[in-house]
């Protein structure tokens, strides 16, 4: 599926979306209780129908109650939202977006964690050289 379809979802939908990504299965009654200011019932059964219509939800039934998951893949998704927020509040710029992260909870880092951050910063680099090479 497109990126572009990801960035055509209502507020709604993503909403839906992203409790259906935290939760990996629930019914609609779940989704309904986890929205924000959630709309009625009926509503929220509109709306996952028109997320499996457009192929972003899949179903199953058990025991006559409808479960929903995603349908795309996490991933995907997440890269779809990460672009979306790079495009949104920082022009494109991933330096940008990693230091505005690293900036909002910085004292909380574990020595862990950047060390972890530096081996994916080193794994950058040597990609970045390696196709210099070539």
């Amino acid at each position: 599926m497109p990126h572009s379809q990801f960035a055509n979802l209502s507020r709604r939908e993503r909403q839906i979306m992203d409790i259906l990504y935290e939760k990996s299965t629930c019914s609609a009654q779940e989704v309904q209780q986890a929205l924000p200011n959630p709309p009625g019932y009926s509503a929220v059964r509109a709306l996952i129908a028109r997320l499996v219509e457009k192929k972003f939800v899949v179903f199953r039934n058990e025991g006559g109650r409808y479960m929903y998951s995603p349908a795309v893949a996490e991933d995907q998704a997440q890269n779809t939202a990460i672009n979306r927020l790079l495009r949104t509040f920082f022009k494109g710029s991933k330096v940008k977006a990693v230091n505005a992260l690293l900036d909002v909870d910085s004292e909380s880092l574990s020595a862990r964690e950047i060390e972890e951050l530096e081996r994916t910063i080193a794994r950058v680099k040597q990609a970045q050289e390696t196709r210099a090479e070539e």
